[in-house]
């Protein structure tokens, strides 16, 4: 087999290999620091717990989310607003 059809052959299954990972890896939906940014434009602190309760938001826990966001000083309407950002592809 010629030099350059063997190499031909690696390029063309390395391209398939990782072109399934790029398939099979999930998009990235999580707007996590909009979420945060929300919550402390409504009067929260940016820490841990603000950041934790945005990243339930992300995996759809929209309760958890509000929850952990009011506890860290969040009104509802803005918590739900926040928790809602985390589930949106970030801009």
């Amino acid at each position: 087999m010629r030099t350059s059809t063997r190499f031909a052959g690696v390029l063309a299954g390395l391209a398939v290999s990782l072109g399934g990972v790029a398939l099979g890896a999930p998009a990235a939906r999580a707007d996590i620091p909009a979420c945060v940014n929300t919550a402390v434009q409504a009067g929260a602190s940016a820490t841990d717990a603000v950041t934790a309760a945005c990243t339930r938001g992300v995996s759809g826990d929209l309760t958890g989310c509000v929850d952990g966001l009011a506890q860290a000083g969040v009104p509802g309407g803005a918590a739900g607003g926040a928790c809602r950002l985390a589930a949106q592809e970030p801009r």
